[in-house]
């Protein structure tokens, strides 16, 4: 028998115990335990957040009803992030946007077809999300990913959510608890090490000692398993990513038929930026900044000048956080996931990936006899890796910029900005980003992804200026074209965002 114990509750609690109690299928192996201790000085930052499209995976893997999961969690479709002003601020009344969709290319396969688009009259070629894939059409017009007859967790779009982090991890908690999981309310008083310094119980206030073979540490930012008792050293971030601090809320719309945006918008200040998140019922809203850059009066002052005049209305919270992670997240018979092992900063949603990540490769992992300590070194390996590599995509949206301001040009400073991601970047000066670049077992994000971010910042990638043959460019015409006719098609026949979450949530449809 070798039984597990998770510290911490929310969503990467709850998640990690729903998973693994499903993994290990604690129906049909009672003697393997699950046993969660939720302890209530252990809080949960609960704001609105998005995922990845992996979550629909995740959910499904679960056996969480799609439609459950959006009636519950005041989900909403979420197809990329709309990124405004992030290469200069406004000018003359004129903003920069682009799209980072979740769609790959349609022709990702099709070897012209980028260097065709970087061929074109930069004055007059479409943005490179636009010519690419038919989800930038789709979304600009409000439009779902998907019809209201299509199954579960599947459309012609790829997708992924929005939610309510609070009321997910309830319905996580109701799910895990299905699959055998045992739920322990108690307050943590003590974590007792052995001789060799690994984690002999944990004692709570009302039940005592909990002894297990495996701990896993979910206890958010308060670390009190790998960091206050084991004492693993955290890696800063803050050399790459300045940001540092958000203040949030969550607003509610004007009126109940306000149209919803099927992306997460973020938009660039002077120091950082604002997200903007469409729930069901309510707009989540955070402005996201670097405390070297801006005070925390300035940032809430900001916040209130992009929600209006309503945010006076409602409750705002103050987040602090280190950028980083874990040096070690396997750390004997202890591992952290979500908050506790590390965190980089609320852009491109990464803290739900790297939950995800790591349970899955604990569930993998697991050793069910020999050494539990057996598989830190490769999942940490791994972890590390991945970390590292989400630490460069994210600094990719910044050093970009041609902002004046002085968080903006830090970012841009040299020394600020990865090695691997600066050997990158020489590289893509003369080429497009491709799948040989990455391994795929280390990365969160795609070369696509990449592609997006570089080409809707307006990178300069320098290829030869003569042409291929005739035929291959007529062929690259031809394929534009055909992108361009199915995302009109598809904005065409999809249904409006808000009609199709209105009509999963029961509600009327004119």
């Amino acid at each position: 028998m070798r039984s597990i114990l998770i510290v911490g509750g929310g969503t990467a609690g709850w998640l990690t115990a729903a998973y693994l109690a499903r993994f290990l299928d604690l129906a049909d192996h009672p003697h393997r335990q699950i046993t969660l201790l939720e302890s209530p000085e252990i809080g949960t930052i609960g704001v609105g957040e998005g995922a990845f499209p992996t979550m629909r995976s995740t959910l499904r893997f679960l056996g969480i009803d799609e439609t459950r999961f959006i009636r519950e969690t005041s989900a909403t479709f979420k197809q990329g992030v709309c990124f405004t002003d992030w290469l200069h601020a406004p000018q003359d009344g004129q903003r920069h946007r682009y799209f980072h969709p979740f769609e790959a290319p349609l022709y990702a396969d099709a070897p012209g077809l980028v260097p065709h688009w970087l061929r074109q009259d930069k004055a007059t070629r479409p943005p490179f999300a636009e010519a690419m894939t038919i989800q930038n059409r789709v979304a600009e017009a409000r439009r779902a990913p998907k019809g209201p007859d299509e199954e579960a967790f599947t459309g012609p779009l790829s997708y992924a959510y929005h939610f309510d982090a609070g009321q997910l991890g309830r319905l996580l908690a109701e799910r895990a608890m299905e699959l055998g999981v045992r739920h322990v309310q108690d307050r943590l008083d003590d974590v007792v090490l052995d001789a060799e310094g690994h984690i002999d119980h944990v004692v709570s206030r009302e039940h005592g000692a909990l002894k297990a073979d495996l701990y896993i540490d979910c206890s958010g930012f308060r670390a009190e398993l790998i960091g206050r008792a084991l004492g693993v050293p955290f890696r800063s971030a803050r050399r790459y990513l300045f940001t540092d601090r958000a203040i949030a809320c969550k607003l509610p719309y004007d009126r109940p038929d306000a149209p919803l945006p099927s992306f997460t918008i973020a938009a660039a200040h002077e120091a950082g930026w604002t997200w903007d998140i469409s729930l069901a019922g309510m707009r989540g809203l955070g402005c996201v900044y670097s405390s070297d850059h801006m005070d925390d009066a300035r940032a809430a002052a900001t916040l209130s000048a992009y929600a209006g005049d309503r945010i006076d209305e409602v409750e705002t919270r103050l987040l602090s956080f280190e950028p980083g992670y874990r040096e070690r997240q396997w750390a004997g018979n202890c591992v952290a996931v979500g908050l506790s092992a590390g965190f980089l900063e609320p852009l491109e949603s990464t803290g739900v990936v790297l939950i995800e990540a790591a349970v899955a490769m604990i569930a993998e992992l697991f050793p069910h006899h020999g050494p539990i300590d057996a598989p830190a070194q490769r999942f940490n390996t791994l972890m590390a890796a991945r970390f590292d590599n989400i630490i460069g995509f994210l600094k990719l949206h910044y050093c970009l910029s041609r902002r004046e301001e002085p968080f903006w040009r830090d970012n841009a400073d040299p020394a600020s900005i990865p090695d691997r991601l600066k050997e990158l970047l020489d590289q893509w000066r003369h080429r497009p980003p491709n799948r040989y670049d990455f391994i795929l077992d280390l990365e969160s994000f795609a070369f696509f992804n990449y592609q997006y971010i570089l080409y809707g910042m307006e990178f300069a990638t320098d290829l030869p200026s003569e042409a291929t043959d005739r035929a291959a460019m007529r062929a690259a015409e031809k394929l534009l074209l055909k992108i361009r006719r199915y995302g009109e098609r598809a904005a065409d026949d999809l249904p409006s965002h808000r009609q199709l979450i209105d009509r999963i949530n029961g509600q009327a449809v004119s």
